[in-house]
């Protein structure tokens, strides 16, 4: 049973401690303990009842969502978000502008340059997209 309250504290590894929070750390430990339990008395050997019964507890996010807790630092995690994306930006435009200078420079007759743009471009698109988002779950 030492393997479920191990498992039961990852779950909560990012959760802030609250009287809430232990009380349902609590009762998902009883909960699998009765699953193991029960799955022992169909026959099941110990390790396996207890592998069985992690693998069919589910997702957390539910119950992270039950306890309401506010996400930390959200305006710290947009600011990143956004130095990322300045920061992206900036260093596209570096080496949009390498590219450049390299073709022009060693082969002016063949315009080759357009094709690392275009890969390079994708940098600050994923990065846009990864503020966008946090913007929005932040509302």
């Amino acid at each position: 049973m030492n393997r479920i309250s191990e498992f039961v504290e990852k779950l909560f590894e990012n959760v802030p401690e609250s009287e809430q929070a232990a009380q349902i750390k609590e009762e998902i430990t009883y909960n699998l303990a009765e699953k193991v339990a029960d799955l022992m008395e169909e026959g099941k050997s110990e390790e396996d009842a207890v592998n069985k019964a992690i693998i069919e507890f589910g997702d957390i996010d539910e119950i992270i969502a039950e306890l309401e807790v506010a996400k930390p630092n959200t305006k710290k995690r947009r600011a990143l978000a956004k130095v990322n994306l300045g920061f992206s930006i900036w260093g596209a435009a570096l080496l949009i502008i390498l590219f450049i200078v390299v073709n022009v420079m060693y082969s002016p007759d063949v315009l080759w340059c357009i094709f690392p743009i275009f890969a390079v471009l994708w940098w600050p698109l994923a990065m846009f997209y990864f503020w966008y988002r946090r913007k929005a779950e932040d509302r």
